[in-house]
């Protein structure tokens, strides 16, 4: 089925030669001034696939017709297209801030005429397909947000998970208690603290729901226990590298600790450069009545990777960013000078003990 364009210009020559070049391939309809041409859209605008357009037309001009399309929100609609014999820079520009899609500069090239009548239809379908499926998706994500919130709030009301919280609440102070401990031992043997400051953290419900329906698992408490590692987190930031492999050799060889699963981020960073320890651990909470073993998620990260990772997490919440890239090249590239730094850093005061060591009466 043909497309309807009308074109709108108060020279009859000139609706005729567009009319000969255009209606072989579209329904070519007219229109000889500013208030015809309003009339007709207001009557065939849901039909019309796109407006040529006069600017110099007697009475209501071209840009008055631009005008009153936008107040009218039909140029989301049709595209328009000038046509003009002034091809100043102004004039252009003045029409590309009102959202005109092209021009057909006079006098008329037949191909040039198909060409952009055709490759602006074209373009202005993908972008309202475009629309669509961003305005779609937008849709679901809000759909998916509201399950999300519901099936939140209905387990803030079950007091079987409350209780589960209160037993990751309870694993994350006994595993800040132990680094606190391991942190006054190692100040009093070594004049040193082996990490500058622990971070903790509790998944809300609404992070728990959507992780576990993203991975296909019901939304239980025994399915919460079982399939989450990481619900319960605690994140401990170091000033060097080996005094994150220290810290974890001593914390697993508490005999009452289980390592159930180790990620070394550092040794073997991802693609992106992160570089950080993961470990999951399980360590035992001592209730009124009972004993359990719960698992906690332990980061070990020095002060500059933690800098590094609080940044990278920051760009991956921004959506359409310009220059997307450039800025995850740069990002690779400070990855690697933190790894070279913090070794640095290292050698640095390895050679301070040494020093140290050498003086009398150390």
């Amino acid at each position: 089925m043909l497309q309807r364009i009308l074109v709108a210009d108060d020279a009859e020559l000139n609706r005729a030669l567009l009319r000969e070049i255009l209606e072989e391939d579209y329904i070519v309809d007219e229109a000889c001034n500013g208030a015809e041409t309003l009339e007709w859209l207001l009557e065939h605008r849901r039909h019309t696939a796109a407006l040529l357009l006069d600017l110099r037309m007697p009475g209501m001009d071209g840009f008055s017709v631009i005008e009153e399309m936008k107040r009218n929100g039909w140029m989301n609609r049709i595209p328009v297209l000038i046509i003009s014999s002034d091809d100043s820079v102004e004039v252009e520009n003045r029409c590309l801030e009102l959202g005109v899609s092209d021009f057909i500069h006079k006098p008329f090239d037949t191909s040039v005429v198909k060409n952009r009548v055709k490759n602006t239809l074209e373009l202005f379908a993908s972008k309202n397909q475009l629309e669509t499926t961003v305005e779609e998706q937008a849709q679901t994500l809000k759909k998916q947000d509201q399950i999300i919130r519901f099936q939140a709030e209905k387990l803030r009301e079950a007091d079987t998970f409350h209780r589960l919280m209160m037993e990751y609440r309870a694993a994350i102070m006994e595993m800040e208690t132990r680094f606190q401990i391991l942190n006054a031992e190692f100040s009093q043997e070594y004049k040193r603290n082996p990490f500058e400051s622990i971070k903790s953290r509790l998944k809300t419900p609404e992070s728990i729901y959507e992780k576990l329906a993203r991975k296909g698992f019901p939304m239980t408490v025994e399915t919460i226990r079982e399939r989450l590692a990481d619900v319960a987190g605690v994140r401990v930031i170091c000033s060097f590298p080996d005094d994150i492999y220290r810290l974890k050799e001593l914390l697993i060889h508490h005999d009452d600790i289980l390592l159930i699963r180790e990620k070394d981020y550092i040794k073997n960073p991802k693609p992106s450069g992160y570089r950080s320890l993961h470990l999951i651990l399980a360590l035992p909470i001592y209730l009124s009545n009972e004993k359990k073993h719960v698992k906690v998620e332990v980061q070990f990260r020095t002060i500059a990777m933690d800098f590094w990772a609080s940044l990278e997490h920051k760009l991956q919440y921004k959506k359409n960013l310009a220059g997307a890239e450039e800025i995850l090249r740069q990002l690779k590239l400070c990855a690697d000078s933190i790894e070279h730094l913090d070794y640095q850093m290292q050698e640095i005061r390895n050679q301070i003990d040494r020093a140290d060591r050498g003086r009398p009466g150390y």
